[in-house]
């Protein structure tokens, strides 16, 4: 009888994790030593069992499962298979994992990939581990670290289009109807939304009570160093800028003084440009109605990350300025007027999930 192979399941999700546990400890050469909810707990496991290969996700908390990936190789080179739920939609993401030294693929269950397919998949090629070198391994991870060293890994999910988007909104001058009418077309399960309005200190707690009051969709003024939520909107506090940063696959919201920004302070470029850096691909910005150009340059660097750009038409902008400069700019991929621009999100948006 074969030595059971020693599999360690990383994944954020419970009902994953315990699924996965469950069947592959059904086949009799395998045992599941056990599972985490994120890198930093499969590292304490690992230093304190004998694992023979590693079940990875990508989206995981406090980092990144394609960071993870690297370290382990890094240090600790190990047969990882990927299980996720976003190999199948961005190929990016497989170029990357196999780079950095994944051994195999895998989709998560859900969608077109049934659980018994993905278990059938899975449980084989756990049992092909048996085949692999290990020091032959140890040697590839090297020459493969080589070479991504001088790449920038600080944030893979930017990268890699992924099933949580983000939404950030920029407005001025008629920004408040402009709002009011976006976020009444949002569903309560929306991805988390962070909003600037050029509107002063005091104020601006006072409109998110109302439009949280009028809209179906949570609406909060910002609060810095919160974890932000789907289901939420974010409006940044007068008199400060709004960025967001990220610690894996979690999301927080900095508040931040600072120079003005084209006058303004909350400027709508600061949110966009960190949206940009930190999200990439998984980003939405939307640009509405308002005077001057703020917001332009921040939209199209959220265009140039790979993320998808709306900026409202003419016809239903109270002022015609910011959208306008987006589109000279080439920033938006899509022009509408305002009260279509909820649906398009929904239509992105559902399309994004499937």
């Amino acid at each position: 009888m074969m030595k059971k192979i020693k599999v360690l399941i990383v994944d954020d999700s419970a009902i994953v994790r315990k699924l996965l546990t469950e069947r592959l400890s059904a086949n009799p050469n395998i045992e599941v030593i056990g599972s985490a909810i994120d890198p930093y707990a499969a590292r304490t496991i690992i230093e304190n069992n004998e694992v023979d290969v590693i079940t990875l996700d990508i989206e995981l908390p406090r980092m990144d499962g394609l960071t993870f990936l690297k370290y382990l190789m890094k240090y600790h080179p190990l047969p990882v298979i990927i299980v996720s739920s976003i190999v199948d939609k961005d190929k990016t993401t497989v170029m990357e994992a196999l780079e950095l030294g994944a051994v195999d693929i895998v989709p998560k269950p859900g969608g077109p990939f049934s659980i018994e397919e993905v278990i059938e998949i899975l449980t084989e090629k756990i049992l092909n581990i048996k085949k692999i070198n290990y020091s032959k391994l140890k040697t590839f991870s090297e020459k493969l670290l080589n070479k991504v060293d001088n790449k920038d890994t600080k944030k893979y999910l930017t990268r890699i289009e992924t099933t949580d988007k983000i939404i950030a909104v920029g407005a001025s001058t008629g920004g408040t109807q402009a709002l009011e009418t976006l976020f009444k077309g949002f569903d309560i399960d929306f991805p988390p939304t962070l909003a600037v309005i050029h509107m002063p200190e005091n104020f601006t707690y006072t409109f998110a009570k109302r439009l949280n009051d009028i809209c179906a969709i949570s609406i909060k003024e910002a609060e810095n160093g919160e974890k932000i939520l789907h289901g939420t909107v974010y409006i940044a506090p007068g008199g400060y800028h709004m960025m967001i940063k990220t610690v894996g696959k979690d999301k927080y919201i900095k508040i931040a003084n600072g120079p003005k920004v084209f006058n303004q302070r909350p400027a709508v470029d600061v949110l966009f440009n960190s949206i940009a850096e930190n999200i990439g691909k998984n980003a939405v910005g939307v640009l509405l109605t308002g005077m001057g150009r703020d917001g332009a340059v921040g939209l199209l660097n959220i265009k140039n990350n790979g993320g998808y750009t709306v900026a409202q038409d003419e016809k239903t902008s109270i002022v015609f300025g910011m959208p306008k400069e987006a589109i000279e700019l080439g920033a938006a991929q899509e022009i509408l007027p305002l009260p279509k621009i909820s649906g398009q999100l929904k239509l992105f948006l559902n399309k994004a999930r499937n």
